[in-house]
């Protein structure tokens, strides 16, 4: 790994830390001023929004961007977007119109940071598909333990000092993050196309995705696997509580358990790509996850349920490996700025249609109904998606992406200015 990626690395560490403060913090602020359910509704999902409206666009225009300077800009203004509502609370003047709209705001800021980071993380380095899978496997490893495990309960904890001090946290934690990347090595810009509306080469990358089996196959993944797993946690809470009895204390013991999970899937993604292959990789983490969510489906105890959320865990944390991997290696560098934003929409999009599910179920057939039919339509897209990303269809696309790498490598050694 060169040094270069040490300090991604780090950035996106320090970033994640304080993405989890908020994470806690938010709600918890909105919560002091309000105790409509709609309310607190609105400041949950306007994060998300941003995704919906400017996926694709954000994409374009990260393509036609200079990859680093958008990170570390991105960063800077999200740190000084933070200070407004840290003053507000400071000045007892904090509304819920304005936490939405900073939630939003940090959504749409995160959608340019995390295109930019996938696009550039190929070009630094060099598109070696093994380098790849282990980069992104510390990344995602990382940024679960900081934003998952540290990061809520260090928010909670500082929002008992006073209502600024998780927002001013999570601030530092930008201006952090957006110095190490300004030092990161100068990376080449995108392939200049010929001027085009910014609109048609959205619309490009879009049918890139669409009309290539093996990247609309990685594609689909966390597009249906975000219905099903939307339509569990939905009623997750519920079929804990009625179902197998486990109190408030319990239920974050659960979540603790899916987290460990993760943990253990990001750490062994890269051994299980070179054992089985990519391609049987993706289809056996993708039927773990499937039977995990078919034996909570079927638990009638706190510990089955735990064994089998960690299970579903482990399976997500290694599908967030190897898929984005997989993808940075194959995608011409021009498009992974599209390409990427594309199949994050696709993913969030599918999200609000899980938890709508997910509610509908067990409302009218109980609790444990949106459990099975999420594990019978994560079985489902296994099946389907097996053949589009097997192992033979990844093998023909890195082959044909290896030359394209290799011409890059020889006119820009990003990889060799970083260490």
């Amino acid at each position: 790994m060169s040094a270069g990626f040490g300090r991604l690395w780090t950035a996106q560490t320090v970033s994640s830390l304080g993405d989890g403060v908020t994470y806690a913090a938010l709600p918890l602020l909105a919560l002091t001023l309000t105790r409509d359910p709609m309310a607190l509704a609105v400041v949950t999902a306007a994060g998300t929004v941003p995704w919906l409206l400017f996926g694709v666009l954000g994409g374009a225009l990260v393509d036609r961007w200079d990859r680093r300077r958008t990170m570390w800009v991105t960063d800077a203004a999200r740190a000084a977007l933070l200070a407004i509502p840290a003053v507000a609370a400071a000045l007892d003047v904090l509304s819920i119109p304005l936490l939405a709209a900073v939630a939003f705001l940090l959504g749409l800021g995160g959608l340019f940071f995390d295109t930019a980071a996938t696009a550039f993380l190929p070009d630094l380095l060099g598109r070696d598909p093994a380098l790849l899978e282990r980069a992104n496997s510390r990344l995602r490893g990382a940024q679960t333990a900081a934003s998952g495990f540290a990061g809520p309960p260090a928010g909670s904890a500082l929002l008992a000092l006073g209502r600024a001090v998780p927002l001013l946290a999570d601030a530092v934690s930008f201006v952090l993050s957006a110095l190490l990347v300004r030092s990161l090595p100068a990376a080449p810009l995108p392939v200049p196309e010929a001027r085009e509306p910014l609109l048609r080469q959205a619309r490009a990358g879009a049918s890139y995705v669409f009309g290539d089996r093996l990247l609309l196959g990685l594609a689909l993944r966390p597009a249906v696997g975000n219905i099903a797993f939307l339509a569990v946690e939905t009623v997750l809470a519920l079929f804990a509580r009625e179902r197998l009895g486990i109190g408030a204390s319990g239920f974050g013991l659960l979540l603790t358990a899916e987290a460990a999970g993760g943990l253990l899937g990001t750490g062994a993604a890269s051994s299980l790509g070179r054992r089985l292959g990519t391609g049987t990789a993706l289809t056996c983490t993708a039927a773990v996850e499937g039977l995990a969510v078919l034996g909570l489906a079927a638990a009638t105890n706190a510990y089955a349920a735990g064994l089998a959320l960690a299970a579903c865990g482990a399976g997500m944390g290694a599908t967030m490996v190897i898929g984005p991997s997989l993808r940075q290696a194959v995608v011409p560098a021009h498009l992974m700025g599209r390409v990427a934003s594309t199949s994050r929409m696709l993913a969030m999009c599918a999200a609000p249609f899980g938890a709508f599910l997910g509610g509908w179920l067990a409302t009218a057939y109980g609790v444990r109904t949106p459990l099975f039919a999420a594990a019978g339509l994560l079985l489902t897209m296994t099946a389907v998606t097996a053949a589009m990303t097997g192992n033979r269809r990844v093998e023909a696309a890195l082959r044909a992406a290896a030359p394209d790498a290799d011409r890059r490598e020889s006119r820009t050694p990003v990889q060799a200015s970083a260490t």
